[in-house]
């Protein structure tokens, strides 16, 4: 196979997909082939190709679909709420809760919440979609303190941040932020539907009440490469709308 036939028929199928909004199922591997008069090794790595480029994205067991990439942008200026952040970017959010339960905090992230190891604490567990793609995994730490019924408000409610003003009164902020490519566990692996080994973003925070500085969330948030480029803006913290 020479390289150039193939690069040339990916260029072809990206002209095409640019205009196709995100989620939309592509011709599969035997359809190109035949439109291409070429064997199935070439009309494979033309995919793989498009995949490199992150214009599109196989899911097991249902196809190859049409990619957006979304810029994810880590503000002090903007408010630490994933769901307007995606909005924010032209895209439309969707979490679902993989699990929420009361549980002692860890050591690190009692240290990083500035509460005693084993703490009373909410740990909420979501995978996220953008666009209805696959996107993000994150485990959310709340102290009890700050707020004690998230499992009945995160069933009413999706995004955490609108949670915590609305019942806690509290403004978050993001306070401390760190951005990292690492390999994740097996199972964000599993809920990021990835194979192992392949390494993706991962965003720690820590947000603060503006008004009296007390941490009251901590997270990690795991994010597929192909769904997402991380911007962090250094820019000064956020200003509420109603300050």
């Amino acid at each position: 196979m020479v390289r150039s036939r193939y690069v040339e028929m990916a260029d072809v199928l990206a002209a095409e997909l640019a205009g196709l909004p995100a989620g939309t199922r592509i011709a599969g591997e035997h359809e190109i082939a035949a439109r291409f008069e070429v064997g199935r090794a070439a009309a494979r790595a033309a995919v793989q190709e498009l995949e490199k480029r992150l214009l599109v994205r196989r899911v097991r067991g249902s196809g190859t679909f049409v990619n957006k990439r979304i810029d994810y942008v880590i503000s002090q200026r903007r408010a630490p709420s994933w769901h307007q952040t995606v909005r924010e970017a032209g895209a439309e959010p969707r979490s679902v809760v993989r699990d929420v339960r009361r549980a002692p905090l860890p050591a690190e992230e009692a240290e990083r919440l500035e509460r005693p190891v084993g703490s009373d604490a909410s740990l909420l567990i979501r995978q996220y979609h953008v666009d209805d793609l696959l996107h993000g995994w994150s485990n959310e730490w709340i102290p009890a303190d700050v707020l004690a019924d998230l499992d009945i408000a995160v069933h009413r409610v999706e995004s955490v941040d609108a949670i915590l003003r609305q019942m806690s009164r509290v403004q978050p902020v993001r306070s401390w932020c760190r951005v990292s490519y690492a390999l994740p566990g097996p199972d964000v692996v599993a809920g990021l539907e990835i194979e192992s080994g392949r390494p993706v973003w991962l965003v720690e925070s820590v947000s603060r009440d503006a008004g009296s500085g007390r941490p009251v969330l901590c997270s990690r948030s795991w994010s597929r490469p192909d769904s997402a480029r991380i911007v962090v803006e250094m820019d000064g913290p956020y200003q509420p709308e109603d300050e």
